[in-house]
């Protein structure tokens, strides 16, 4: 639009006057808008400055919570500040994720995402938030395999031979997880969808309860992390079918994948760390980097092999597109199950 100089020196805009005082506050105004950027510049140069806290939508003593703490301890020895675990637990982990969101956007708030902020969105009705809109991805931490056990009175020990009992036994059977819409209950749901068999869903108050039962014989299929998987199939109390992996797991020599029987399979929990979105990028490929280089540490290495995991890094950019399709994937399998939290 053209622009006219007027008798008081102010420049004219499309029939309404600018004066030179008008224009000044313009000015100024500007320059105060361009302050933030500047500071924000300033403090990823100098990031941290004070202590982090790194929020975990998980229980203490969970496999989220201890991989906080082992990539807290290591930031904090690295960047000298401290990186402080807040467990928050609930509803899903959107409680602990939610703060996350509501905090500035300077990295002095972190979140430790996994699976189920991929789950929670088709989950959820009633949420406050877009995890996909509202949180920055890091960097991945590790894959967390599940296993497919079952208690030892059922008469398969392979997946085929589970998969002909089951459609000889429709709505007979029970598949108990840690709750509904967790990754237990999205691996167990994938499964009957893929496999056309009809299990009966039993949701419990975490996996201790639900591998008790399970132990029990009160339920007699589980999809489980190998956290707490591990021990009990080692004791020899339960019977691995398959691991849910693309490949076999070191941890478990013969057992095979799913995806050997039921072509395509595949179902894994996920650690990683993300921000509050808005971060500044410079934050972001820092914390990526270290965390990155802690993965290197065979301490850490060693830890997390023992929870049964599996070590992964990546950039933050491809970080983000795992877990949009993460996310996509498993919306539809809630969505096609008519599976809802609230």
């Amino acid at each position: 639009m053209a622009a006219e100089t007027t008798a008081a020196g102010g420049r004219h805009f499309g029939g309404f006057a600018l004066s030179l005082d008008r224009r000044r506050f313009l000015l100024a105004a500007g320059s105060l808008a361009a302050m933030p950027l500047a500071l924000r510049t300033a403090s990823a140069q100098t990031y941290p400055e004070r202590p982090v806290h790194f929020i975990v939508p998980q229980a203490a003593g969970s496999s989220s919570d201890i991989t906080a703490r082992l990539i807290g301890q290591y930031l904090s020895e690295h960047l000298g500040q401290q990186f402080i675990v807040d467990d928050r637990p609930g509803v899903g982990g959107n409680l602990g994720t939610e703060a996350v969101v509501r905090s500035p956007p300077d990295g002095y708030t972190l979140l430790l995402v996994n699976a189920q902020n991929a789950i929670s969105p088709a989950l959820y009705s009633n949420l406050t938030f877009d995890f996909i809109r509202d949180i920055a991805p890091v960097a991945q931490i590790n894959f967390v395999p599940l296993v497919m056990e079952v208690h030892p009175s059922v008469p398969a020990t392979t997946v085929p031979e589970f998969i002909a009992y089951a459609k000889a036994n429709p709505g007979k059977i029970n598949m108990a997880s840690a709750g509904i819409g967790g990754p237990q209950h999205a691996a167990g749901e994938l499964f009957k969808a893929m496999a056309g068999v009809d299990l009966v869903h039993v949701p419990y108050r975490g996996s201790t309860p639900a591998v008790t039962d399970l132990l029990a014989g009160r339920v007699q299929v589980m999809f489980d992390v190998t956290p707490t998987a591990l021990p009990q199939i080692r004791a020899g109390k339960l019977r691995a079918l398959a691991v849910t992996t693309k490949t076999p797991l070191e941890a478990l020599p013969g057992v095979p994948p799913v995806a050997e029987f039921v072509p395509g399979y595949e179902a894994v929990a996920w650690i990683g760390v993300g921000a509050p979105a808005g971060t500044p990028p410079a934050i972001i490929n820092l914390l990526n980097r270290q965390i990155n280089a802690g993965l290197a540490d065979d301490r850490i290495k060693a830890r997390l092999a023992d929870l049964g995991s599996v070590v992964t890094t990546s950039s933050a950019a491809e970080f983000t597109k795992f877990v949009a399709s993460e996310t996509e994937k498993w919306g539809k399998v809630i969505r096609d199950a008519h599976i809802k939290a609230d």
